[in-house]
């Protein structure tokens, strides 16, 4: 351990997702065992092999004003609502240098996404198609940007320490938490916005995806389509929104008086090298992206109780995943309490890592796991204690501690460790 490393702690969140527009509907909602999941209305989506998606339960344009949405792509506006909840969530009033308790230059964000601005790049091309190029807006390039959405959330707190972007497919908001913990310990910032935000419910990406043979097809009964674990799971269900947290060192918030909901131990990466989509089959990468963890961060797996997984309903990555835990955790994996919450959020991509450490947070917090929803019937190769229909009471007394794992297209493997205080 470094001489500069400090202790990161978490003192805000903030959420938009298919079930609800803020972190405490969508809290609620994660506990009730509710499903976001919803069939696709209009023309566009009618040709289409899938037509459900798990669209946002609050649409960003009834939130933000219409001067300010017009200027940004879904995905930022995703991000914006979910930042400005966790900074208000964290206890500051105003920007940095108006809230006197952070300076800009100690300040920094990290919003991930996977895809980007995809809608207003496609949207916007049909426009020059459709209607020449003096309609297309002037503002496509900042809203198509990937960085769009950090840059924004960057403006409105006034961060100068770094505003920043990782793009690693599903696993860009868990490695932009990350990467936020590493800028505070390391001293460059005190305070950091992190997470993840998607907005890529189009035709196109979906076509692409189904076309992949990745996506669920049950377009007959959509709120049963994700079902991480089960025998008759045939793919993931496209989600949207965004999680954000309010990362800090643990002696800044003291120093303000601020309410911490956990600490955040550290991060485990790795890559598969094994194919551009599909998991390593092994699990080979994850469990070295596990290991990676334990050795960052010294987490006694005896500790562990909870995780939030992956698990995005795929045949393949649902074992694999598994698989690899039980390579390194050994008997340890037993005591682990298993949600995953895309059964009810669907994939949200690159805000995946973002709104499921959000969830992960809140499980230590409050000291309950969410349930994983339609597991009829569970796979033969599931060697794991899956929490199944009710939400699951986590140990009340002592510190615990939870992992939360992302992993996306091009092999990438991050997984990151908190722990109650």
């Amino acid at each position: 351990m470094s001489p500069t490393n400090r202790t990161v702690v978490v003192t805000g969140i903030g959420a938009t997702t298919p079930l609800g527009g803020d972190s405490a509907s969508t809290w609620e909602g994660l506990l009730a065992g509710r499903s976001g999941v919803k069939p696709l209305e209009g023309e566009r989506f009618a040709e289409l092999p899938v037509r459900i998606a798990a669209q946002a339960a609050v649409d960003p344009g009834e939130v933000l004003p219409k001067p300010l949405a017009r200027k940004l792509d879904r995905s930022a506006q995703f991000a914006l609502i979910a930042a400005r909840e966790a900074w208000a969530d964290a206890g500051y009033t105003a920007p940095a240098g108006e809230d006197e308790s952070i300076v800009p230059e100690r300040l920094g964000t990290v919003i991930a996404s996977g895809i980007g601005g995809v809608t207003t790049l496609l949207d916007q091309y049909d426009v020059l198609k459709e209607k020449g190029v003096r309609r297309v807006s002037p503002h496509t390039v900042p809203m198509l940007m990937p960085n769009g959405p950090s840059a924004n959330v960057g403006l409105e707190v006034n961060a100068r320490a770094g505003v920043h972007t990782p793009v690693s497919a599903c696993a860009s908001g868990a490695e932009a938490i990350g990467y936020a913990v590493e800028m505070i310990r390391t001293g460059r910032a005190d305070v950091v916005v992190a997470g993840g935000t998607e907005a890529a419910i189009h035709p196109l990406p979906i076509a692409a995806f189904a076309n992949m043979m990745a996506m669920s097809k049950n377009n007959e009964s959509p709120t049963e389509a994700s079902r991480p674990y089960d025998k008759a799971r045939d793919g993931f269900v496209l989600g949207e929104g965004a999680g954000v947290v309010v990362l800090e060192s643990a002696e800044h918030a003291a120093a303000r008086g601020a309410r911490v909901y956990c600490e955040v131990l550290g991060q485990g990466l790795s890559a598969d090298s094994h194919h551009i989509a599909q998991p390593e089959p092994t699990g080979r990468g994850v469990a070295a992206a596990v290991r990676n963890l334990l050795d960052n961060t010294g987490l006694d797996p005896a500790e562990l109780v909870h995780l939030n997984a992956h698990a995005t309903s795929t045949p393949q990555g649902d074992t694999a995943e598994l698989k690899a835990l039980r390579q390194v955790l050994g008997d340890d994996l037993d005591h682990i309490a298993i949600s995953a919450t895309k059964s009810m959020t669907g994939h949200l991509l690159g805000g995946a890592g973002g709104i499921e450490t959000v969830a992960t947070v809140l499980a230590l917090y409050h000291r309950i796991a969410p349930p994983t929803i339609n597991v009829d019937e569970l796979d033969d190769d599931i060697d794991a204690d899956i929490v199944r229909g009710e939400p699951r009471k986590l140990p009340v007394e002592g510190p615990i501690s939870a992992i939360n794992n992302s992993f996306g297209f091009g092999g990438h493997n991050v997984t990151l460790a908190f722990r109650t205080v």
